[in-house]
């Protein structure tokens, strides 16, 4: 993409499933060259992992070839595709070469296989002194546990996301959406650029070890959760928050918002709109630490007062007054919403035979004044350039490519 803020910064990217896919999928969007590398024998894990959406529409299963998994529509856009056996000598000579000529190599895979594989740090390294190689795992490159087996679900259980998710009284829960996966990306993607500014003051490349327990962990340990016991507050709160009250969600006649309190004077804008301005003057009901104390309370009085109003229309009022509220808006909510339009955060997703298909994918999320961001160009199916890439980037000729494929290399 010309012009991107990455804009001339190419990346080799060996990642899958959705962390890795999701990191470089950043950085495609800002502008770098992307180019993703799969086996040549099994393609990418995402074209066909269910749901799948083709010709016939949206499924569980494949029932013919148009049939693509969504995260492969949504994930892959806007990077190429090119296939290399690595566990091959000639292959991995294929990719080494472009190791040379590369800015970032990214990769998700257990600890280990990079080394069998000899797409390890140490070995890239050696060949481009200059490289920044991130790694995204479950429990990083260190430590004890290194080797453990992640996924976003025994991410969220290990790194205590779950235990101070859910109601008070239930089981512990996971998070809505894959946070694991998805907010390491984003650390990940910070990282390279954090790594890729370094180098532009020193010329050394590095390696940059993302750990997905270590990220939600730093989010989790912002409250002195160890001392919750001692004073007598749960773990687990529900759609609270133990420092702030009111702070939760309430019914209304067609659906839910949420009601936001940071201090006394939001309490009493609250109080005024629900015509209970004596409870915001109220020595008691006043005061934010006796409302946390009997958060049952201020609860329930809340709750009364918005079952008696559609969520337009309490929010509406509430807003109006100079209080935090907002409905709590479902998929088909956002999918209207102008506001994400106008924020071009509703992409259109493109299947690379059918076209524009009727179901949409996020947009790019980081807005740059001076530089342009975005998803352009739909997922590439599995090797859609992998003879371009190695004849402009690497000079093979065609009888060169043409030999490593039909030995399997490529």
């Amino acid at each position: 993409m010309s012009g991107g803020i990455l804009d001339g910064v190419r990346v080799l990217d060996l990642t899958q499933y959705l962390a890795g896919p999701h990191a470089t999928l950043l950085l495609a969007g800002s502008g770098a060259e992307v180019i993703r590398v799969d086996n040549p024998h099994t393609g990418d894990a995402l074209t066909d992992a269910p749901f799948y959406y083709g010709a016939e529409g949206a499924s569980f299963t494949k029932r013919d070839d148009t049939d693509l998994g969504v995260a492969f529509l949504k994930r892959l856009r806007q990077k190429k595709s090119i296939t290399i056996d690595l566990k091959s000598a000639e292959g991995l000579a294929v990719f080494h070469r472009l190791v040379e000529i590369a800015d970032v190599v990214v990769e998700n895979f257990a600890v280990g296989v990079t080394g069998r594989l000899g797409v390890d740090w140490p070995t890239l390294r050696a060949i481009n002194p200059a490289l920044i190689y991130c790694s995204l795992t479950g429990y990083g490159s260190t430590g004890p546990d290194k080797n453990r087996r992640a996924y976003d679900l025994t991410v969220q259980a290990m790194s205590g996301l779950m235990s101070v998710t859910g109601d008070p009284d239930g089981p512990p829960s996971k998070a809505g959406s894959p946070l694991a996966d998805t907010v390491s990306a984003g650390f990940a993607y910070a990282g390279v650029l954090g790594a890729l500014y370094h180098r532009e003051r020193t010329g050394q490349g590095q390696f940059v070890d993302v750990s997905m327990v270590d990220v939600l962990f730093s989010l989790v340990f912002d409250d002195p959760l160890e001392a919750f016991d001692s004073i007598g507050v749960p773990q687990r709160h529900g759609n609270r928050v133990p420092r702030l009250c009111p702070f939760n969600t309430y019914p209304s006649q067609d659906g839910w918002l949420v009601i936001c309190c940071g201090n006394d004077d939001m309490w009493r804008r609250v109080c005024a709109v629900i015509e209970r301005d004596d409870l915001g003057l109220d020595p008691e009901w006043g005061v934010m630490s006796w409302r946390i104390a009997n958060h049952e309370q201020v609860d329930a009085l809340l709750g009364r007062w918005t079952s008696g109003h559609t969520t337009e229309q309490a929010v509406e009022l509430l807003t109006n007054g100079g209080a935090a509220a907002s409905p709590v808006q479902t998929i088909d909510d956002l999918l209207e919403w102008p506001h994400l339009h106008a924020r071009a955060m509703i992409d259109p997703v493109i299947h690379p035979t059918l076209g524009e298909l009727p179901i949409k994918a996020a947009g790019f999320p980081i807005k740059f004044s001076g530089a342009p961001g975005g998803y352009h160009e739909p997922a590439a199916p599995t090797g859609t350039h992998t003879r371009p890439v190695l004849s402009e980037l690497l000079g093979l000729d065609d009888d060169e490519i043409d030999d490593l494929e039909s030995r399997s290399v490529i």
